[in-house]
């Protein structure tokens, strides 16, 4: 999941092809359904993207009561308005009437405290609870952007690495090489630091225990002469979300896939390929393509349908970019790693978004 951020952004403002009545107001790569006429391109205003969720009076003020997602109608998710995608909301909120939106959009102000503005955060079903201990060496999961938010991550023609981004449930393992230790954890446990203790009935324990990821971590950190190693990988099956890959997450075929690989050594924490350290001894997720960057490569590539069971059964989720050597990015503030989402995912009817 993104980090959430509401900030003031200059717009470029599109005709809609199927309304009279509405535009399209651009932020990055994102189009957000409006009123025909509320804005026009070069203005600024605020942009709140999908999964913030509002509070009651700003979604009043909005006129949006009752047509937000949730059990509460509170939560901003893409939909599809006469036929374009939306995603997210562009607005002048009148608790910043006065406020200089074309300043804080260079500052990259962040008005999501001041709106009331919240990150939503997924339930999470008892196959993945369980009972949780302080877990200080756990190497953390980070954060993805989206491209269509920051399309400048990757410069063109630059070569990156685009693997399918399978919908499932993170799972985070990190192997100690001075303990011998292995600590598993979820996304949300892991950004506090928690670890879940061993459970054969937790959904992350059955993952990496009926694939051997221990043993594998183990091996690679002998390797690489690591003090950690940390492996990430995706936990899927019916049972755990709404798209199955033909697996069963509550039988012997949980589906697992690694996404990505860390290792501290010589006292820093370096990413690494997993396709390059792992290949044939754990699942790894489709590796889609491999040379230059192409916005619109990535964009076409994160929609069709998915390749994890060779059998094209459902719609993809989308894809992960990274480039072909690991690098910083000054517009992430940290790793050059994006996703891109297939649109078909995202309006998607009853789907499941647990943690």
């Amino acid at each position: 999941m993104s980090t959430l951020r509401v900030t003031a952004e200059v717009l470029t403002v599109h005709e809609h092809p199927n309304a009279d009545a509405l535009e399209l107001a651009q932020v990055g790569l994102y189009r957000a359904v409006v009123a025909k006429g509320a804005f026009r391109s070069g203005e600024v205003a605020v942009y709140i993207p999908e999964q913030a969720v509002l509070p009651d009076e700003l979604i009043e003020e909005l006129g949006l009561t009752g047509r937000l997602a949730g059990a509460a109608a509170n939560r901003v998710r893409a939909v599809r308005l006469r036929g374009e995608l939306s995603q997210g909301i562009v607005c002048r909120p009148k608790a910043l009437d006065g406020v200089d939106l074309t300043a804080a959009a260079v500052e990259g102000t962040d008005f999501a405290e001041r709106l009331g503005i919240a990150k939503w955060v997924p339930p999470i079903p008892p196959t993945m609870d369980g009972e949780v201990e302080p877990a200080p060496e756990l190497l953390p999961w980070v954060d993805i952007e989206n491209i269509q938010r920051y399309p400048d991550v990757f410069t063109p023609g630059e070569p990156v690495v685009l693997t399918e981004k399978l919908h499932g449930s993170a799972c985070l393992l990190t192997y100690t090489a001075d303990e011998g230790r292995v600590y598993v954890s979820s996304k949300g446990f892991g950004a506090r630091s928690l670890a879940l203790r061993e459970d054969p009935r937790n959904l992350y324990w059955r993952a990496v225990t009926a694939h051997g990821v221990p043993g594998a971590a183990a091996r690679l950190a002998e390797r690489l002469g690591a003090r950690r190693v940390g492996v990430f990988g995706e936990v899927y099956g019916a049972g755990v979300q709404d798209l199955t890959y033909g697996a069963d997450g509550r039988r012997e075929t949980l589906g697992y896939a690694v996404f990505d690989v860390c290792a501290e050594i010589g006292g820093s924490v370096r990413w690494l390929d997993a396709a390059a350290l792992l290949e044939g001894e754990l699942p790894l997720v489709p590796r889609l393509f491999s040379g230059p960057y192409d916005i619109d490569e990535v964009l076409s590539l994160a929609s069709g349908r998915e390749t994890v069971s060779g059998r094209g059964l459902h719609l993809r989720e989308g894809v992960v970019i990274r480039p072909a050597t690991e690098r910083y990015s000054p517009v992430t503030g940290g790793r050059a790693i994006a996703k891109a989402v297939s649109p078909a995912y995202l309006t998607r009817k009853g789907g499941t978004e647990y943690e």
